[in-house]
């Protein structure tokens, strides 16, 4: 309980707080992770899921791909947990100004977050490759196969950022601006073990890192306050004022 109400104290006291998270906030959510000892990473397929999940394997094996992408990844039933309205309650409320985030199901959006940047992309819009043209996650959900275009029969693909792929240099820019001009940043649901998402931390030279993490990271060191329990639950328990 004491770090609990610590947490409450830092927060009450902050203007400026950033939220940077990973695959953890969303397990309580039921959308597995990758790392943890029941994550995806951990599985038996044919191909290693960094391997299905490369553009390479997307441009060779695009069947493959996305037998996996929807089975595994393409996710449109779970519902926001406590984490996710919790940090909704607190931008309503001026405290947050942005959530930086590794995740690609469009819940902090679905909780009704409004400042989110969404550093790997997003499973809720897919572009066909060929003429541009926008599709949402059911369309790709309900086609078999290799989701093709309807106007040009192109290939629609994800607007997920797959390995060997580039970040997008906008959400990069004001993902460092956010944490960089935050007084509080909180770290959860993160291993840190994904660059240069991870390396975004750096930018962070305000009054207190919070870290919420249910295993070690590489900055518990440097934390203000650690708190190695599940983030809905933790963030279930704050006020906002």
């Amino acid at each position: 309980m004491e770090k609990i109400e610590r947490l409450q104290q830092i927060i009450n006291r902050c203007d400026r707080l950033v939220f940077f998270g990973g695959a953890g906030v969303s397990t309580e959510s039921g959308i597995p992770d990758f790392r943890s000892v029941d994550g995806l990473y951990h599985q038996k397929y044919e191909y290693p899921p960094e391997t299905i999940l490369s553009h390479s394997f997307f441009m060779r094996h695009p069947e493959e791909f996305f037998r996996f992408y929807r089975e595994k990844m393409l996710v449109l039933d779970a519902a926001p947990n406590a984490a996710h309205k919790k940090l909704a309650e607190l931008e309503q409320a001026g405290k947050l100004k942005a959530v930086v985030t590794q995740n690609i199901d469009g819940l902090h959006q679905a909780a009704g977050s409004r400042k989110v940047l969404e550093l790997h992309g997003s499973i809720h819009r897919n572009y066909c490759m060929n003429c541009g043209a926008f599709y949402d996650a059911q369309y790709i959900r309900d086609t078999d196969g290799v989701p093709r275009c309807k106007h040009c029969k192109g290939i629609v693909k994800p607007d997920v950022v797959l390995y060997e792929e580039a970040l997008d240099q906008k959400i990069m820019e004001e993902s460092v601006n956010a944490i960089s001009e935050a007084d509080v940043l909180i770290v959860g649901g993160t291993s840190l073990a994904v660059y240069p998402a991870a390396g975004l931390l750096r930018y962070f030279q305000g009054e207190a890192l919070i870290v919420l993490n249910r295993s070690a990271t590489p900055v518990d060191g440097n934390a203000d306050l650690l708190i190695e329990e599940p983030i809905g639950q933790v963030m279930a328990r704050i006020k906002v004022r």
